[in-house]
């Protein structure tokens, strides 16, 4: 029971809290997990009475908080390490056993004589999950949830991806789970080789398939098994449905109690996001929110993301949450459940021009919504055709289809997007689409565009500003030489040329990715048969953004955007466990009997 550890406690310089460090909170098996305490305090003595409290559940170090402010607000903040992760006891799984777990911490503190029996809580990203685990525990004394950025819904967006795997969770374990935290690390020896492995995640991503024992993960066993078994596990099968990883087929379990639902347009989990938010609010009587902002995956109080500033409106101040645990833990009437159920950002607006820092001014403003997606949405086809342009006009009968070679040696570069825990491999939120030094997998210094494999349909210069706002889906009509092979679209804010901009300026706004295996379900695969046309949809994510009069519209098609995901090797072997890989031949099929398009969710 945490033997090595001693209780401490701590004041600050105002003495306007205490802290219990490394109490050890039993769980059902036995198992102690360590945490963190910050009461109210004044004059270095913990104020009497019961409080309110808000809890973190995290795998990042629960050193790490925000305790000593909510202290100072009247809050008791509670901070633990989950399961097999810094000074916790136990072995460490991916979110399975924090549904079991969170009750179990929650049960603990309502017994405690200073808590008043209301929980809130709070975190970003798999802390997020660790939320929506405890909400779906049912646990006691739980009053209010703010998943931020939060796993979610796993099996769909932002883990496995329409069939495909997002190498950023490679990188967490290669980067994060093993070498920082995990129990392995507690061996020098151990904890050098895992240093070693994470410095050479690059060279390990070209060599991928992972394969057992091969590597030195081999040292953090749990984090070996459970990467394999991600990659390798690609039909959305029940693993992917359990509650630590899902909410949208768990929602009937999870407690209705008021949810404040926060993302952003280039966060990982964006779409994830917003089906969470969609299922809550249709199934809950308590109050149900959704924010969604401009940011990159945890970066709510900045405004300038990638190469893109989108104004200084764009940022929340730091303190925003607190007013909704203020109404919902301390019964304040503030009104927090009248606002708006739904505040997006609207990008777009601003000048275009270079700021001082060198970053396009794209701007934004936001705007309060009744609903998501929004119920005046026109739902837009454009079509694609074989000149290359984008248009509302359907492809005409004597078109010929589009055909390029896609091969997995040669993937396209990841430049910017919906990303997290890319840090060394991957850059976040909104970049030009165009190569150079600054992303580590190109070759060349030429736009994405000039590539033979990169298939792209744009409208011509817009004669009045156009706003896009809600999930977009690219609807093809595909065939190939292999049995297997992915298709992707990505969705592009063409500047045209400027002073500041002599080359234009090619905004990328939203991806999305199609293993063809997964074409017709997620839950069970289909290889195809060569040269067949299929017709398939590449789902992006939600996005909100005008295209201003004089831009383009444009859509990127090919097969690859690596390392955002895992690059299919086009054999038809069992994923992430193949020997080969073979350049195939990708059609895109577009006349008059195969109207391939972009549906664009058009606010008039």
């Amino acid at each position: 029971m945490l033997s090595n550890l001693l209780l401490l406690i701590a004041l600050s310089p105002a003495q306007d809290h205490i802290l219990e460090s490394n109490v050890a909170i039993p769980m059902r098996d036995g198992t102690a997990l360590a945490t963190d305490l910050y009461f109210p305090a004044a004059n270095g003595e913990k104020k009497p009475g019961k409080f309110p409290v808000i809890l973190s559940r995290t795998p990042y170090n629960k050193a790490n908080s925000e305790g000593r402010m909510y202290a100072a607000k009247g809050y008791v903040f509670i901070n633990q390490d989950t399961r097999g992760r810094y000074a916790s006891e136990g072995r460490w799984d991916f979110l399975n056993i924090d549904v079991n777990d969170g009750y179990d911490t929650a049960a603990w503190i309502v017994k405690q004589p200073w808590s008043s029996g209301k929980i809130g809580t709070i975190g970003t990203s798999y802390v997020g999950g660790t939320q929506h685990a405890i909400a779906l525990s049912n646990a006691p004394g739980l009053a209010a949830v703010i998943p931020v950025d939060a796993v979610a819904n796993a099996g769909y967006f932002g883990m496995r991806n329409s069939g495909a795997f997002e190498l950023r969770f490679f990188n967490w374990i290669f980067t994060i789970g093993a070498p920082k935290g995990s129990a392995a690390v507690r061996d020098p020896g151990s904890k050098a080789a895992l240093e070693e492995l994470a410095a050479n995640t690059r060279q390990y991503l070209l060599n991928l398939p992972l394969r057992k024992g091969t590597t030195p993960l081999k040292l953090a066993p749990e984090y070996e098994d459970w990467l394999i078994q991600a990659m390798t596990r690609s039909d959305n099968d029940a693993y992917w449905k359990q509650p630590g990883f899902n909410v949208v087929d768990q929602v009937a379990n999870y407690k209705d109690v008021p949810a404040y639902i926060v993302g952003g347009w280039y966060d990982s989990w964006g779409r994830s996001t917003t089906m969470t938010f969609e299922a809550l609010r249709n199934t809950k009587k308590s109050a149900v929110q959704l924010i969604m902002g401009p940011w990159i995956h945890g970066q709510q109080t900045r405004h300038a993301h990638g190469q893109v500033d989108f104004g200084e409106a764009a940022a929340l101040k730091p303190e925003w949450r607190l007013r909704w645990y203020d109404r919902w833990l301390k019964n304040e009437p503030n009104g927090a459940e009248n606002d708006a159920p739904v505040r997006i950002f609207v990008m777009g607006t601003g000048p275009g021009t270079k700021n001082s820092a060198g970053q396009l001014q794209h701007g934004g403003q936001w705007r309060d919504e009744r609903e998501w997606p929004l119920a005046r949405t026109k739902q837009t086809p454009y079509y694609i055709h074989s000149n290359g342009t984008l248009t509302p006009e359907p492809a005409g009968l004597n078109e010929t289809p589009t055909s390029y070679t896609f091969d997995p040696n040669n993937p396209i570069p990841t430049i910017g997007g919906n990303i997290s825990s890319g840090d060394g491999i991957l850059l976040q939120g909104a970049w030009d689409q165009k190569c150079g030094k600054h992303v580590w997998n190109c070759t060349d210094q030429l736009p994405l565009s000039a590539r033979r494999d990169i298939l792209v349909f744009q409208t011509p210069p817009l004669e009045k500003d156009t706003e896009i706002t809600g999930p977009i889906d690219v609807k093809l009509h595909v065939s190939s030489d292999s049995t297997d092979t992915d298709f992707t679209a990505k969705l592009i804010d063409v500047y045209p040329p400027s002073k500041d901009y002599p080359a234009g300026f090619d905004l990328n706004i939203a991806d999305g990715i199609q293993r063809a295996r997964y074409r017709d379900s997620l839950e069970h695969a289909s290889l195809m048969e060569p040269n067949k046309i299929y017709e398939i949809t590449v789902r992006m994510y939600p996005t909100s953004n005008v295209f201003k009069k004089g831009h383009r519209i444009r859509v990127d098609l090919s097969s690859s955007n690596f390392p955002r995901f895992d690059i299919n090797p086009n054999t038809g072997e069992p994923l992430a466990r193949h020997r080969r890989t073979r350049v195939a031949t990708n059609t895109i099929h577009h006349d008059q009997q195969h109207q391939s398009h972009i549906l664009l969710p058009v606010i008039p």
